[in-house]
């Protein structure tokens, strides 16, 4: 199978979004992945995630909403709005590309970018899907209940607290919805397996939905 790989700069006003664009032959849609505070495209994590959908014939594009100066402030890192902005930008972009325009698109959000995700899919009603990996949707506040989107929301059996929030934010949601509990998995699902298994529901939820 052909696969497209490349670079890709989305300027933001004086900021620059990069990304690394992935595209097999054929691809039956393209998701895009709002990385939480602290991470980056080059989460390994992420790209484990990103390689699976990739193997099911779905685009990826793992982006660094941040810069790495803006990455470095707590503050910017927990702006919601900001994350969300540039991840309306980047969907925008996505939109005036001619070898992507037309794909089914959806949204990968990890800690913080899936609050982000969930208020750019509230302002965006042609996003397909959202998947949430270990997410903080409370965070997108009084947008959930705005989410016309399918959203599947993915949380370790061992991270108590995450699995509240996401409880919490899952009960204000009033579209598609499925709370997926990984047991025996921590925050960051490091444990053996259970990051094969986040993997496999996400990319079942986004077949499914794109």
């Amino acid at each position: 199978m052909n696969t497209l790989e490349d670079l890709v700069k989305i300027p933001s006003g004086k900021a620059v979004i990069e990304g690394a664009l992935v595209l097999p032959e054929q691809a039956k849609g393209l998701v895009l992945f709002a990385h939480g505070s602290g991470s980056s495209r080059h989460s390994p994590r992420n790209n484990f995630v990103a390689r699976v959908l990739n193997g099911r014939g779905l685009g990826t594009l793992l982006m660094d909403l941040l810069t790495p100066e803006e990455d470095k402030t707590y503050e910017t890192r927990f702006d919601i709005s900001l994350l969300t902005q540039r991840l309306l930008l980047a969907t925008e972009w996505v939109r005036q590309q001619t070898a992507i325009r037309s794909l089914p698109l959806g949204y990968f959000g990890a800690s913080t970018g899936a609050a982000a995700a969930l208020k750019a899919a509230a302002a965006e009603p042609s996003i397909r899907a959202v998947v949430s990996r270990g997410g903080r949707p409370d965070l997108a506040g009084n947008d959930l209940s705005r989410v016309n989107t399918p959203v599947l929301l993915i949380v370790g059996g061992d991270d108590h607290d995450v699995i509240e929030l996401n409880e919490d934010a899952f009960a204000k949601l009033r579209s598609i919805k499925e709370l997926a509990i990984v047991p025996g998995a921590t925050h960051l699902f490091e444990e053996p397996g259970t990051l094969e298994e986040v993997a496999r529901i996400a990319a079942d939820w986004l077949e499914k939905h794109l």
